[in-house]
């Protein structure tokens, strides 16, 4: 049988474990083991119970973060030689970032090409 006080489980953990447990019950496995495994499967997805000050883990990066990140390295790009249309510098853009001029140039099939093709279409493209 699981340890340890079950006060810090948000409502949602606690349904949650529920569920799991009454689902291996079903496949017939002993209540005890059950809830063991219902209540290490709740841990291993949400870090356990409620904690002061956050679970200490990252968030993820907003997609404002991310576009002052790609803004931050284009500056570089510029800043070390390199012009936004040269070959060196759409080598390091992402296939995101490439599929995005690809739009605003208009190319057809984007969408399905691979980076090497998404580089070679933007260089007929002009």
């Amino acid at each position: 049988m699981p340890r340890g006080s079950k006060t810090k489980y948000t409502a949602e953990q606690k349904r949650k474990a529920q569920h799991i447990e009454d689902s291996y019950e079903n496949k017939g496995v002993s209540k005890d083991e059950a809830e063991a495994r219902a209540w290490a499967t709740v841990n291993k997805q949400s870090g356990g119970g409620e904690r002061a000050g956050g679970s200490g883990r990252k968030k993820p990066a907003s997609a404002k973060s991310a576009d002052r990140k790609e803004s931050a390295r284009r500056a570089v790009a510029t800043r070390e030689g390199h012009s936004r249309g040269s070959r060196a510098s759409r080598e390091t853009q992402t296939v995101d970032s490439l599929r995005k001029e690809a739009r605003a140039k208009g190319i057809p099939g984007r969408s399905g090409m691979r980076k090497q093709e998404l580089i070679e279409a933007l260089r007929k493209a002009g």
